[in-house]
């Protein structure tokens, strides 16, 4: 891939504290895009997932958890070490005022952002069956309106907020060019034992596409990412073991493995990628 050092770009990331967050980051980063780290630890001890996440003490000692409680912080630093440009901001985005806060930051501190990558996730294991756990021994909890209402505000409304933000903006600067990635998940029958992220996911990539459609004409580009199994913590030898014997899961990946796709997808060579959904295998 060409060398953007000599770009003005800024990307906003969310979730950009750890896994194909902070990954997609530090790429951007490397190819000289200035990046907005947006990030939601936990609120305490033994919490979730994270974005919108509900208290779950049996998360306490997972390394996956445990990971989502890294301060955004690092990943700038780290990236502001190595000659790049990177701040970082904790924020809940299951607050509709956050997007806009978002931006606001960005364009004071780095400049007007033009590329966006949606993926942070407030994952909850919701499921309609009375299973305690799912075959990989992940405790799974009932629907209700909280679990919905968590998962969808971060996972599907937050990332429509953040692209109307960031295509409103773009027509009022007079902008010409423009990338939006999200990441998905899920498939053709759904999300089985994570029924509410898979729904909200699949809002998500509709929203995206339909960017694609409708923002072609400013330059943006819309496009979503379903990556394959990939290691940000939670993948254990029960999980390698399920990939290996699988006849549609080929690899399990590394978090810098998918942001390298996701960094193309956000290149002028990508230009005239838009409107799909790219599965990683």
């Amino acid at each position: 891939m060409r060398d953007t050092s000599s770009t003005s770009h800024v990307a906003l990331v969310t979730g950009a504290n750890q896994g194909i967050g902070a990954a997609t980051a530090r790429a951007l980063a490397a190819r000289g895009v200035a990046v907005l780290c947006a990030y939601l630890r936990p609120s305490g001890p033994g919490e979730g997932s994270g974005e919108g996440d509900v208290p779950d003490p049996s998360h306490a000692a997972d390394p996956y958890h445990a990971a989502r409680s890294v301060d955004g912080e690092e990943v700038a630093a780290e990236i502001r070490r190595a000659g790049g440009r990177a701040e970082a901001c904790e924020a809940d985005l299951a607050d509709p005022a956050v997007p806009g806060r978002l931006f606001d930051l960005a364009e004071d501190r780095l400049g007007p952002v033009d590329i966006l990558v949606n993926n942070a996730s407030g994952w909850i294991q919701d499921t309609f069956t009375p299973d305690p756990a799912d075959r990989f021994d992940r405790p799974l909890r009932p629907v209700t309106a909280e679990t919905w209402s968590r998962q969808f505000s971060v996972d599907a409304m937050a990332p429509a907020l953040l692209i109307g933000e960031l295509a409103r903006r773009h027509r009022e600067r007079g902008a010409d060019w423009g990338r939006i990635v999200g990441l998905t998940s899920g498939g053709e029958l759904g999300f089985p034992s994570e029924v509410s992220y898979g729904a909200a996911k699949a809002a998500q990539t509709d929203y995206t596409l339909s960017a694609a459609a409708e923002l072609a004409g400013l330059g943006i580009t819309a496009n979503v990412v379903r990556p394959p199994v990939t290691d940000t913590g939670w993948v254990t030898d029960e999980v390698r073991r399920f990939v290996a014997s699988s006849p549609t899961h080929f690899h399990v990946a590394d978090p810098a493995e998918v942001a390298k796709t996701i960094v193309f997808l956000a290149s002028d060579e990508a230009a005239l990628i838009t409107g799909n959904v790219i599965t990683l295998r």
